[in-house]
């Protein structure tokens, strides 16, 4: 037995015209604040609160942030900006002096690394150089080996 599997279920259904539900109400609901707002305020400052009114539903019903809509970054604007914040570090305030002997330790700790790494180097000298370059010479072409 054969089941038909849904291929688009992230895409909403299309209600009014090229409207989903949630951007009908978007704009609808903006629509009649700003008929509301024309209707008892004077029209200038009618005009000065409908357009942000207007630019708040367009960005509701239509404009997305790395694909997700408008409201879902409001809401986390929103949760972050009122909830506590959780702080792991905390900073305390040093005197000099223990400035100073950190900075000495961590010199000293600098300095012997630098110093075990520089033992643990081999020297490297003239005669050892070439016995590694006769030992390590390669035949060529011109050396008549036949290659």
């Amino acid at each position: 037995m054969e089941y038909q599997v849904p291929q688009f279920i992230e895409v909403e259904d299309k209600v009014v015209g090229p409207l989903t539900l949630k951007q009908f109400i978007y704009i609808t609901g903006a629509g009649g604040l700003c008929i509301v707002i024309f209707a008892y305020l004077p029209f200038i400052f009618a005009v000065l609160l409908a357009i942000p009114t207007v630019a708040l539903a367009a960005a509701l019903a239509f404009y997305k942030i790395n694909g997700k809509p408008f409201v879902n970054v409001l809401e986390a604007g929103f949760n972050y900006y009122t909830r506590s914040k959780f702080f792991l570090w905390k900073h305390q305030d040093m005197g000099s002096a223990e400035k100073n002997a950190k900075a000495a330790a961590a010199a000293r700790v600098v300095a012997t690394d630098a110093l075990n790494a520089s033992r643990r180097t081999p020297k490297l000298t003239r005669g050892r150089l070439s016995e590694l370059a006769w030992s390590l010479d390669v035949p060529t072409e011109n050396d008549g080996h036949g290659f």
